[in-house]
């Protein structure tokens, strides 16, 4: 499934990425039309789902941090007919097959700690086709252009961006959007 990643999140492209369960509230206030839901186990993450969708937000589930889950694929079927959120986001290429099969858009992350790192991710992208591609850490604009140049996929920059300036150099680069957990982040300059 093709999808137009940048119909989600359009102009808007700051993405709260919800790390503590005091912050949902927060990030189903904002203004942000997506949020990146890193939170929750077996028994909370549903409600988790529910709130944000209730918010008229995209909610983008972090299948690896939920408790409880294993890395099974019949998770993500799980996901898809249970908990439906918009979509996922993982580490895992399996992962991201089996969401674009049960019909969740599929966010791959990717960790970036050096050159060979680098050459596996774009190679494990190229294999699992997910529908966006976030980076970690956020702050390499000469990768962000790199990937922006290789991939068809948009790509997220995503971890260790502290301020409005940090933001403006991923999106520079040619990052599509920009996930973050500072909540200060959240709310427009």
């Amino acid at each position: 499934m093709n999808r137009n990643m940048h119909d989600y999140w359009g102009p808007k492209r700051i993405i709260p990425a919800v790390r503590k369960t005091a912050d949902l509230q927060a990030a189903c206030n904002s203004e942000w039309p997506v949020v990146f839901l890193l939170i929750g186990d077996l028994f909370t993450v549903e409600e988790y789902v529910s709130q944000v969708l209730r918010a008229r937000k995209k909610v983008f589930l972090h299948v690896d941090f939920i408790n409880g889950l294993g890395s099974d694929p019949i998770v993500i079927k799980f996901i898809a007919e249970r908990i439906k959120p918009t979509g996922i986001i993982t580490t895992k290429s399996h992962f991201v097959k089996q969401a674009k099969k049960s019909g969740l858009i599929a966010i791959q992350r990717i960790f970036l700690i050096d050159n060979s790192a680098l050459d596996q991710a774009i190679q494990n992208i190229e294999q699992s086709c997910p529908d966006a591609v976030e980076i970690m850490p956020g702050l390499i604009p000469r990768v962000i252009t790199k990937l922006r140049d290789t991939l068809s996929q948009p790509i997220i920059a995503g971890g260790l961006i502290q301020d409005h300036t940090e933001i403006e150099i991923a999106l520079q680069a040619g990052a599509s959007a920009v996930s973050m957990g500072s909540k200060h982040l959240w709310t427009p300059r």
